[in-house]
């Protein structure tokens, strides 16, 4: 069975506990961190890329994963169940939320921004929080 984080017409909202109410770009790091790495793959190519996309980049980053090990190695990862952009640090702790569109494909949007609001809005896009960084 292959899982998969993809969402479509969805906005993943910042987290109940997000500690802004003004989108922050993640802080540069020596070590590329993950919310630098998510940040900058989203930004720079909004609705290019799926969820799993994303997350399975990441994964072959810090793996070491070579071009032709990738096919097999993104089989394999997604065999087992992965933590979504739910879970990801620009929505818990940076203040972006993550819309995925029909074709699942992803773009950030800052939570003070109008196109934020619209989503809120908009009916026809389903609404998920984006995970606490603490347990209530």
């Amino acid at each position: 069975m292959k899982h998969t984080t993809n969402y479509t017409d969805t906005f993943i909202e910042a987290a109940e506990d997000c500690p802004v109410s003004k989108a922050q770009v993640p802080p540069e790091k020596e070590v590329k961190t993950l919310a630098g790495y998510q940040y900058e793959k989203i930004i720079k190519n909004p609705y290019v890329f799926s969820s799993d996309d994303i997350i399975f980049e990441w994964f072959a980053i810090k793996n070491d994963v070579t071009e032709t090990e990738k096919q097999e190695e993104r089989e394999k990862f997604f065999s087992k169940g992965q933590a979504c952009l739910r879970a990801s640090p620009l929505a818990k702790r940076y203040g972006f939320g993550l819309h995925h569109n029909s074709e699942g494909k992803v773009a950030l949007y800052p939570v003070e921004s109008e196109e934020y609001q619209k989503f809120l809005e908009n009916s026809s896009v389903a609404k998920v929080k984006a995970m606490r960084s603490k347990r209530k």
